[in-house]
């Protein structure tokens, strides 16, 4: 009977050094990327959030002064009162 001999695997186990920290550098850097997008994210969503509050409050004062002066264009710079740039009802 023949002896066996060993197969010796010439594989290499494990990636070199400067490639290891190569990975964890970029994987590192992916990892903060993505909590900068998180954290701009939120703050996005409590932007929108306050933006749409503030249309709620332009709202509900267009709806008072409009009780109140009926339906007028008012320049915001000056609080002037405009009626000629309003369309009037026509009643025959």
């Amino acid at each position: 009977m023949a002896k066996k001999e060993k197969v010796v695997d010439l594989k290499p186990t494990s990636v070199t050094d400067e490639q290891l920290k190569s990975i964890q550098e970029i994987v590192s850097n992916i990892n903060q990327y993505n909590l900068e997008v998180g954290r701009i994210e939120s703050q996005k969503y409590n932007i929108l959030h306050s933006l749409r509050l503030k249309q709620e409050d332009l709202s509900k004062l267009q709806k008072e002064l409009e009780e109140q002066y009926g339906t007028v264009n008012v320049n915001i710079q000056t609080g002037e009162i405009n009626y000629d740039d309003v369309e009037t009802d026509k009643k025959d």
